[in-house]
């Protein structure tokens, strides 16, 4: 999600901080799991996957976890892999440390931060396998698209973390959104789309079906997927 409103200009973040009730469950998550999956950004530098992960597997972002639904289902899918997540609202952080917990996972960790942070000025180039970006806020009114993530500063991040060859997989319910990503990416130097130029890509079997998207298959809403690669 993204920035609030503002009478000045700042720089796009990957969030918008919204109100939600804390479950109990979900406190005992931050008191007793935070310490084994939470990380908390370096005041400067990078971070170093390697010794967060004590190994080399690949890693994987993904910005704005919700409520781990995705993640902690990639995580048990795929233990050869590291999956880190973004997501800047508690009861989403806590929701997601049960689900790893549940699953007994240990190569997923979450940053309670914002995403454009850490993309900026602390992950090493050429260190993601693959960045995932769900469903984000779509910012639906036009006054407002200017703080959609999906924005040429974000692909330029992007390919700067992606390794060549690694992966941008988006996903939106929100048609206009789709387009504007699917613009955005096309022009964006050093990527090139899976599904070749101008097409939206197939859902990929690996990628979860949350319980947001079934009900709104049910209500017959569209889904569209785009997976662009570093290419160069």
């Amino acid at each position: 999600m993204e920035e609030e409103a503002s009478t000045t200009h700042r720089p796009i973040r990957s969030f918008v901080l919204r109100q939600s009730r804390t479950t109990q469950a979900q406190k005992r998550a931050f008191e007793e799991l935070w310490p084994r999956y939470g990380l908390e950004l370096p005041a400067t530098g990078l971070m170093d996957p390697a010794t967060i992960f004590s190994n080399n597997h690949p890693l994987f972002l993904e910005i704005g976890c919700g409520n781990g639904e995705t993640l902690a289902a990639l995580a048990a899918r795929h233990p050869e892999r590291n999956h880190l997540g973004v997501e800047v609202h508690g009861p989403g952080v806590g929701s997601l440390m049960l689900k790893l917990e549940e699953n007994d996972s240990d190569n997923a960790r979450i940053l309670k931060s914002d995403a454009m942070e850490l993309l900026r000025h602390h992950l090493p180039a050429g260190c993601l396998d693959g960045l995932y970006l769900f469903f984000p806020d779509p910012w639906p009114k036009k006054k407002h698209h200017k703080r959609r993530i999906v924005q040429p500063e974000f692909t330029q991040l992007a390919h700067q973390a992606l390794k060549p060859g690694g992966f941008l997989h988006m996903a939106t319910d929100w048609e206009h959104y789709a387009k504007q990503m699917l613009q955005v990416l096309s022009e964006a130097a050093g990527f090139t789309n899976s599904a070749g130029r101008g097409n939206f890509s197939p859902r990929p079997s690996d990628r979860p079906l949350t319980h947001f998207e079934q009900r709104g298959q049910r209500l017959g809403h569209g889904v569209w997927d785009l997976i662009f690669r570093r290419c160069d």
